[in-house]
């Protein structure tokens, strides 16, 4: 496709150039605003070609690294590629490439792992510093300016803002139905000016269907003609499929006890294999015209709204495997009008969070007897993704639930343990466990009764009786609200370190 057909603001033709002319453009040191959602709406050429550029410097002796900020996670041709070349200095909000995983826990890249929501806001206070170049993806360009936004919002409306240049990618490739399918709220506004925002729905359309950009600060036009990575999903499992009865069992029975509405509340679900399972299993469940209020929409809920199981989806990201992004094409009209992408500052604002009574499910590394979480580390030091937006929902949901299956490296770990390695939900945070074991509920518990209820209903049997032990004999000793033994509590983990798993010789 011709580019003039999508750049339909004349006085924009004449700043198009190839990725590796608009990259000089990107100076050594600069903070750079990317566009992307967890592999959707990155852009595709300017990243690889500044890591060209970081490639030739470095060859000639001279330093060349960027600060990278973005919606959340991208795609080997982002923040892989920049890693490689060595042209990263600073990484937030989120990442889940392991060549940049890599680096941050090598200490190379100085990673700030943040709420989703919180991102927006900060950089519009001036908390991170100031934004230098904004290299945002669109799907077009109108007559009027404004810009057609891709698969993603994510923080674009933001890095646009903020930014003191602007690089448009323009891809080709994207379908030009999209237009129309967004939803871009320019109500916001700094402390102490702020208004309320009027999302009483779900499903509430409040902004405007294009993004807004000065001309005068757009420095480069480049035309891409090519997809979102490939968001493979695998069948679900067995213990994904077990994790997700648990959870539609809880919530018919929290139905019939009448602290859900026969109308389900809107669902927000985090990205993985598990979260895709229980989508699934709402298919067969007993709940109709389902919301979906929430970060990514995936080829779980996808599948719900091709079969009028769900009526509408809002998100700020579309992240499919293949073969549903060629059905999301294929019936893109049909789609457009049941689907809703946003800024994430509004998909994850909690107090939107809060008053939707928004139902999460989010998955996890760990969790203790006491119901802390650690969503993001390895063994307590290594950074596997971020905390995404699991936070945002956690604390502010109507219903929380976080999930796991109950052992991990083949039963040589208990995601189960005396102590978490890392906190990034507190016990104040979570709400229901959900491991293929079984389900605890936590509402209303004190820590002891807490631990109780985890270890009877989501420890493997295999660990069990340990944590049962450990339980026990910290009962008989010390301050009893939450009782720990402290040279032991994080024995387990270390013990993993030392000889490859948790259970004792």
């Amino acid at each position: 496709m011709a580019l003039a057909e999508r750049v339909r603001y004349a006085d924009f033709l004449s700043r198009c150039m190839s990725a590796e002319q608009a990259a000089q453009l990107v100076a050594p040191g600069a903070t750079v605003g990317l566009s992307g959602f967890t592999g959707a709406g990155y852009p595709k050429a300017l990243p690889q070609a500044i890591a060209a550029r970081a490639r030739a410097e470095h060859a000639a002796g001279r330093p060349y690294q960027i600060k990278v900020w973005t919606g959340a996670s991208t795609a080997p041709e982002v923040d892989g590629a920049l890693a490689e070349a060595g042209a990263m200095a600073q990484r937030l909000p989120f990442n889940s490439d392991p060549k940049a995983r890599a680096q941050i826990n090598a200490g190379s890249i100085d990673y700030i792992d943040m709420h989703l929501s919180h991102v927006a806001q900060q950089a519009w206070f001036g908390f991170l510093g100031k934004m230098d170049v904004a290299i945002v993806e669109v799907a077009g360009i109108t007559a009027d300016g404004l810009l057609i936004p891709s698969t993603a919002v994510g923080n674009n409306k933001t890095w646009l803002e903020i930014a003191d240049k602007v690089i448009l990618e323009v891809n080709t490739a994207l379908p030009a139905q999209l237009e129309g399918m967004h939803d871009i709220y320019y109500g916001t506004a700094l402390p102490p000016r702020r208004v309320p925002i009027s999302l009483t729905h779900a499903d509430n359309r409040i902004g405007e269907p294009y993004l807004k950009v000065d001309p005068a600060k757009v420095v480069a036009i480049v035309q891409t003609h090519s997809l979102d990575r490939d968001n493979r999903f695998s069948e679900p499992d067995a213990t994904s499929q077990r994790i997700a009865a648990h959870i539609i069992d809880f919530l018919a029975h929290e139905t019939r006890h009448g602290r859900l509405p026969r109308q389900m509340l809107p669902i927000q679900s985090g990205v993985g294999n598990v979260a895709n399972a229980v989508l699934a299993g709402l298919q067969d469940s007993p709940f109709e015209k389902l919301l979906g209020f929430t970060e990514v929409l995936q080829d779980g809920m996808l599948a719900l709204l091709k079969s009028g199981k769900m009526a509408r989806a809002s998100a700020t990201a579309i992240s499919l495997s293949r073969a549903a992004y060629a059905d999301f094409v294929d019936n893109l009209d049909f789609y457009r009008e049941r689907i809703i992408l946003r800024p994430q500052e509004i998909s994850n604002h909690p107090e939107l969070v809060r008053r939707l009574g928004i139902i999460a499910m989010n998955a996890m590394i760990e969790v203790d007897i006491y119901g802390n979480v650690n969503s993001t580390h390895l063994m307590g030091s290594s950074m596997m993704n971020g905390i995404g937006g699991s936070g945002d929902f956690a604390r502010n949901g109507y219903l929380s639930f976080f999930v796991t299956p109950s052992v991990a490296k083949d039963g040589a770990i208990s995601c189960l343990v005396p102590m978490v390695s890392h906190v990034d939900h507190t016990e104040h945070d979570t709400q229901i466990i959900v491991t293929e074991q079984g389900l605890a509920d936590l509402r209303g518990l004190s820590p002891r009764q807490r631990a109780q209820a985890l270890i009877a209903n989501c420890a493997h049997p295999d660990w069990r009786p340990l944590l049962q032990d450990y339980f026990d004999r910290a009962r008989q000793q010390g301050a009893q609200h939450t009782p720990h033994l402290l040279g032991e509590a994080l024995s387990w983990h270390q013990r993993y370190l030392d000889s490859g798993s948790m259970k004792p010789a």
